[in-house]
This record gives C-alpha cells, sequence and structure tokens, in this order.
C-alpha cells in the first residue's frame, strides 16, 4: 500500500470555547447565516486550506496553538467575500478556482492552482491512475486538497453537492483499492475512493491550492 498524508493535521484542530468539543476542520454550520450554513462548503474548505498553508509554509509558530472556533469563523467570514456561493452553490472546480483566485489578489497571496474533473459521464472521465497521481502529487507536496462531490455513489460517507477537504491517501500499486481521509463538518472521515469514483453518477472534481512563499 501507499500512503501520502499531510505532515500536521493537528493543525486542523479547533476548540469550541462555548462546550470545550474539539473538531478537525472549519464546519459551515458555524457561519451566521442559514445560507451560509446552507451553502457554505466551499468557502469552508478553502479556510481549511488556507490557513494550513499559512501555518506550514511561513514557519508560523501558530501550527502549536489550537485555535478557537470563533477565531475560525473569523477566516471563514473573511474568504466568503471572495470564495461565495451562487443560487447553486459552487458547483464547479473552475467557478472555485476563479474565486480563490480572487481572495488570492486580495490579500496579495501567491497561490498556485491545478485541478482535475471527473465527468458524470464515465466515457469523458480520466483514468483513475490520473486522478491517484493528481492527489499524490499533491499531499507529497504537503498541500490538503478541495473535493467536490456532485453525487456519491455508492459511498454513503460522504454528502452529494460538497465540497470536504482532503488530507491523506491510501491506495494499493494495482489501483484496487483507494482511501482518503477527508475533514467534513469538523470531524475524519474515511472515504472509498474506488467506490466513489465507479458508483458517482454526476462526478465531481478535485483543486489543489499551494501557497508560494
Amino acid at each position: 500500500m501507499v500512503t501520502r498524508t499531510i505532515k500536521y493535521r493537528d493543525i486542523f484542530k479547533i476548540m469550541d470555547e462555548d462546550n470545550l468539543t474539539t473538531y478537525y476542520g472549519c464546519n459551515q454550520e458555524w457561519y451566521m447565516t442559514e445560507w451560509q450554513r446552507r451553502s457554505g462548503c466551499g468557502p469552508t474548505v478553502v479556510t481549511n486550506i488556507v490557513y494550513y498553508l499559512k501555518c506550514m509554509r511561513s514557519g508560523s509558530s501558530q501550527k502549536l496553538h489550537m485555535i478557537t472556533k470563533s477565531e475560525a469563523l473569523l477566516m471563514m467570514e473573511g474568504v466568503w467575500h471572495h470564495v461565495t456561493p451562487t443560487m447553486h452553490g459552487i458547483p464547479t472546480t473552475k467557478l472555485l478556482y476563479d474565486s480563490v483566485v480572487n481572495y488570492s489578489k486580495s490579500r496579495a497571496l501567491n497561490i498556485k492552482l491545478g485541478f482535475i474533473n471527473i465527468q458524470g459521464d464515465r466515457l469523458l472521465r480520466p483514468d483513475f491512475s490520473h486522478l491517484l497521481l493528481f492527489l499524490d502529487k499533491a499531499l507529497c507536496n504537503d498541500t490538503p486538497i478541495a473535493f467536490l462531490n456532485l453525487d456519491n455513489g455508492g459511498e454513503k460517507q460522504l454528502d452529494s453537492w460538497h465540497w470536504v477537504t482532503i488530507i491523506s491517501l491510501e491506495y494499493a500499486e494495482d489501483e484496487s483499492t483507494a482511501h482518503i481521509d477527508i475533514l467534513d463538518n469538523g470531524i475524519i472521515k474515511k472515504i472509498d475512493l474506488v467506490k466513489w469514483f465507479d458508483t458517482t453518477l454526476l462526478g465531481g472534481g478535485f483543486v489543489s491550492l499551494d501557497l508560494l512563499t
């Protein structure tokens, strides 16, 4: 088995100062308005990734300090102003990609992006090996990945029409099995990537972000 993972997943630990519960990653349910809570998975994922990259690329001691839910929400609101869902959310990798470009310009950040799309039509999809290579390369570079799932197919751990944050990948060299760990709604979930790829009806996509110094 081949295993790829970000170096410091505990950066994602967030403390709810009200009930002393620890979460992994931001949760769109923390947004203040109903519309944000319903549609905010994209900006939530971007907040996760940008925060991680800032901590790791800058050598900041922030990675040794668990942030609070209120601190995380401030970052989420800042991202929302540029990574803003449409009436249909953020249903394409291009829309997320373009939004992150606008966000990075507003914050004077040098962010490098890449993406791969998984079409609903199986005949138009890239080979599974290409997807594994994309994820492997990003995680080897210590870069979490934004994952858009438009239809979960047979993978019941995923919500449809939803963005999540990938933090690790484990796969067999013959590509017969592959699993990813994701951050979703403040917890870590393990997803069968082969099952998703083989059974999703609408597909989705993946966006990698890296912060260049």
